[in-house]
């Protein structure tokens, strides 16, 4: 879309979450300024997105417009090259050091590690091309990850250096570390970072429930938009919805809370949105620290406008613009969730439910999005954005109601509406686990 001519902000990389997200957030809001978008969405394939002509382009284009604000919603690698967008036209927003800190996951620790060591699990930085046990300083058992990737991609449990040795050398991986951290190494190098994108990381396994906190920064203070309860299929390590209100105690919160402001200030994150993982073992009661990402999360977007009456997409734009946010309005329930409906082992989609059908679903629940994944006819490993390393999504349900209970009771018949099918074929490639349908 062309940039227009009154005061905007301008939608960086934008990407499906704003396709299916935004026009909800603007339905019953004025914004301040007008909203426009720059660019395509280069999440599917980072390796051809060349980050400084990018950058070059949109500053000469939008330096000649009357852009008052910039910001992604995009994980990679819309947000990162917003914020230098933003630093180049001397506009509000975080400095671009402090979202490679946040993006890059060593750089990240390092951080943690310095403001929170008690959160801080213990990492080690490996480059896969000069491996030996010696540069493994951690005991096995190990869970390893790219220092940058998405979606878990390439994140598992490693049990032996044989084991790491041949997941070094996998060609996936491989072809991660040389091609997907293009973009990525484009803006460390021009920020002076010693490390590329091209290593790995080693972290000692960490056990326990998973939350995910959604914040955002003004002038480095803190503000908790909310905190979500991330479950886990049953056994897996992939995401099966995402509960909100948190239904853990409030001091737990608060302790998490507290870790956010202190490493978020070491990191130097000082504006807008991110959210920040987390994992409470109950046993040891202990807090850690699983990542940062340094944007907010489209997926829920929806969830936090019906309990807490303010649109995180509202937020982000509203912070994009220099203005303070609310993060309360009217609600229109109490609780909610984000369902991922998974298949645990590749396959051919054969139906797919028809929009009708969907709206007969939506009709049916309190749904606040309802979005299918795939097409009929498609293979699921042929689009690899889906996929987790463990298994494929294949389509997401928001509910919110007046209780988690009522919720979960709609979830459940959801489900049993939704008509998906799908046929195994020989030959396909599978996933990294196969646990079931």
């Amino acid at each position: 879309m062309p940039v227009g001519r009154e005061p905007a902000i301008v939608l960086i990389c934008p990407n499906a979450w704003d396709e299916l997200q935004l026009p909800r957030a603007l339905q019953n809001w004025e914004p301040p300024f007008a909203i426009d978008r720059y660019g395509e969405n280069p999440e599917y394939d980072p390796a051809s997105f060349d980050a400084l002509a990018f950058v070059e382009n949109a500053v000469r284009d939008l330096g000649e417009s009357s852009t008052v604000g910039v910001v992604s919603s995009s994980d990679y690698p819309g947000c990162l090259v917003a914020a230098v967008i933003a630093e180049r036209l001397d506009l509000v927003g975080p400095t671009p050091q402090s979202m490679l800190r946040c993006s890059h996951k060593y750089f990240s620790r390092l951080s943690q590690q310095v403001a929170a060591p008690e959160a801080t699990p213990r990492f080690a930085l490996i480059d896969p091309n000069e491996l030996s046990e010696a540069s493994v300083p951690l005991p096995f058992p190990l869970f390893v990850k790219p220092v940058k990737s998405w979606f878990s991609q390439h994140a598992r449990r490693i049990d032996t250096y044989e084991e790491l040795v041949a997941f070094a050398r996998s060609g996936t991986l491989r072809r991660h570390l040389s091609e997907f951290v293009r973009p990525l190494n484009q803006l460390l190098a021009l920020y002076g970072f010693p490390y590329s994108g091209g290593f790995l990381i080693a972290e000692e396994v960490l056990t326990g429930d998973q939350f995910t906190l959604e914040g955002f920064l003004v002038a480095g203070v803190l503000t908790v938009v909310g905190i979500v309860d991330s479950r886990m299929y049953e056994g897996t390590q992939s995401f099966e919805r995402f509960d909100y209100p948190s239904s853990t105690a409030g001091r737990l919160l608060r302790r998490m809370a507290e870790i956010t402001e202190r490493s978020m200030a070491e990191i130097g994150l000082t504006h807008g949105l991110f959210n920040i993982e987390f994992i409470h073992n109950t046993e040891t009661d202990t807090v850690h620290i699983i990542e940062v990402n340094p944007r907010m999360c489209g997926q829920w977007a929806d969830l936090m406008e019906t309990v807490n009456g303010v649109n995180t997409y509202q937020v982000m734009l509203l912070l994009a613009g220099g203005i303070t946010p609310p993060v309360a309005g009217p609600a229109s329930a109490l609780a909610g969730t984000s369902y991922v409906l998974r298949r645990f082992r590749d396959g051919r989609v054969t139906r797919v439910p028809t929009e009708a059908e969907l709206d007969v679903v939506r009709a049916g629940h309190p749904t606040t999005m309802l979005t299918s994944l795939y097409r009929e006819g498609q293979r699921l490993s042929d689009n690899p954005f889906e996929f987790d390393g463990y298994s494929y999504r294949y389509a997401i349900v928001n509910v919110a109601a007046s209780s988690m209970d009522d919720v979960d009771r709609h979830v459940r018949s959801i489900r049993s509406e939704l008509d998906y099918e799908f046929v195994d074929e020989p030959g396909l490639p599978e996933g990294d686990e196969t646990v079931g349908v």
